[in-house]
């Protein structure tokens, strides 16, 4: 592991990882500042690694690529120093296809030099034909420097006979299946683009005299941006400080299937995706919960973080009380840079502790995000139970995760996602509590803000994690021997 990389958790294991954040600024003095700043607030989506480039019409472009938090690396004067002008974009990271944190190599964003100009990329989400693509630009004489699948992009515009950058990336993204939300530049614009499904988050700012696309609304708070409006699935904005927003949709029109989790889990709750708040969409996942799997208890706790709303949600619902049952200890993450094998024994105690004044002689309801494998769910039974809990109940903010995402989630293979080989009561069984209920499919879209819920037909959102239908077909992966859910 690299010398500055967050250490793995027992913890962190058993939950899904978020994907990846992109950000980017135009028509500002020091833009990469800005940018630093946008990457902070989206550390959320990625904690293992970041990286800024930016142009100068001086010194012309300048990157930066670290290991670790954007705190530990883009808040030193010197370093930020080097990256000047009014052009930046930035990436932060979590793995989802290549080697896991292997090497600087692998973080983005990637640069390219090519006859009009240089050019850099940063993108979220997973191109699942990268493989094939892969092999047919190494045949074709291309050289890789990374084990990313974002690197095909840049090989495909490198090959592209088109005659600006723009379309050049319009001709590659063409090639490409999958997922993708990017941000890249060149000398004088900032670009940004949505696959046609619009799987993965983008929106569009100003700042001042200047323009922001970003991941997330949350992080055009911290700069003090306005938000405008979402890119649109499928859209592509090319934004100069001499004609503004310029867009224009170069894929053919399909109906849209943004991410159903980035509600329930990987977005902030303070970001707006939408339209709608983040924390009030998780607020009414728990209103939803609570109509659904009802049950009798003293008190409604959450896991924390990312189950408070829902638990606030549902404790509002059935009238039972809130409770701040676990408390998490925000600081453990670098507490331990090499943890012993009993420390690391302890397992979720490092980051979790229960309440026991509290718990004790209590029935508590546990309202959680998601059940990945099921590890860290016994555990903090066990804790609980420990503290002297009379009955501990499980309430899911998300229907049963059975299938592994291919388009920018880090999730395990599906025999060892604990909803893909056991029924809910065998799970229940398995984590030896009392109850556990699973919010519904069409209960999450009421949430979401699909009054009638679910369409099987023509599904409003990718739930592929849930439902096992795959918006797009995972070339990659059926190639490898990856079976689909049979058609019912």
């Amino acid at each position: 592991m690299p010398k500055h990389m967050p250490p793995a958790h027992p913890f962190d294991d058993d939950k899904l990882k978020e994907e990846c954040g992109v950000f980017g600024v135009i028509g500002v003095t020091d833009a990469a500042n800005f940018v630093a700043l946008g990457l902070h607030a989206l550390q959320h989506r990625g904690q293992e690694a970041g990286g800024i480039v930016s142009h100068d019409a001086e010194q012309g472009f300048n990157s930066v690529r670290r290991f670790g938090y954007v705190r530990d690396n883009f808040t030193r004067q010197s370093l930020m120093e080097s990256l000047p002008g009014p052009l930046a974009i930035g990436h932060v990271r979590y793995s989802t296809a290549g080697s896991k944190g292997a090497a600087i190599r692998d973080v983005q964003p990637f640069f390219g030099e090519f006859s009009m100009g240089g050019a850099a990329i940063a993108h979220n989400g997973n191109i699942t034909n990268a493989i094939a693509l892969r092999k047919e630009l190494i045949e074709r004489g291309s050289i890789f420097q990374s084990s990313s699948d974002s690197e095909c992009i840049i090989h495909l515009m490198a090959r592209s006979l088109q005659r600006n950058i723009p379309e050049r990336m319009e001709d590659a993204l063409r090639r490409v299946e999958g997922a993708f939300s990017i941000v890249a530049m060149t000398r004088s614009k900032l670009i940004g683009v949505r696959d046609p499904l619009g799987v993965r988050p983008l929106v569009l700012g100003q700042v001042a005299d200047g323009w922001v696309l970003s991941s997330e609304t949350c992080a055009l708070d911290i700069i003090g941006a306005t938000y405008v409006r979402e890119i649109e699935p499928g859209e592509m904005v090319v934004i100069s400080e001499k004609h503004g927003v310029q867009s224009h949709y170069p894929f053919r029109r399909v109906p849209s299937r943004f991410c159903i989790f980035e509600h329930v889990y990987f977005s902030r709750p303070d970001s707006i995706i939408g339209g709608r708040s983040v924390y009030e969409t998780r607020h009414q996942i728990g209103v939803e919960l609570a109509r659904e799997a009802p049950v009798d208890a003293d008190l409604v706790c959450p896991v924390p973080d990312s189950g408070t709303p829902a638990a606030i949600g549902f404790s509002h619902e059935s009238g039972i009380p809130y409770a701040m049952g676990i408390i998490r200890n925000q600081y453990m993450g670098r507490t331990f840079i090499e943890p012993t094998e009993q420390i690391r024994n302890m397992g979720v105690r490092l980051k979790l502790n229960v309440n026991r004044a509290l718990i004790k002689g209590k029935r508590v309801i546990l309202v959680d995000d998601s059940v990945v494998r099921g590890t860290t769910s016994r555990k903090i039974k066990e804790m609980i139970l420990d503290a002297g809990a009379k009955e501990v109940h499980f309430r899911i903010a998300s229907p049963p995760t059975a299938w592994p995402c291919f388009y920018g989630v880090d999730t395990p293979q599906r025999e060892k996602l604990l909803a893909a080989t056991m029924s809910e009561d065998e799970m229940r069984d398995h984590l030896q509590v009392d109850s556990l209920k699973f919010i519904s499919l069409n209960g999450l879209y009421r949430a979401v803000g699909e009054a009638e819920g679910r369409n099987s037909k023509c599904p409003q959102y990718c739930d592929a994690c849930f439902s096992g239908e795959y918006p797009v077909a995972p070339s990659d992966m059926i190639e490898q021997g990856f079976e689909l859910k049979a058609a019912e």
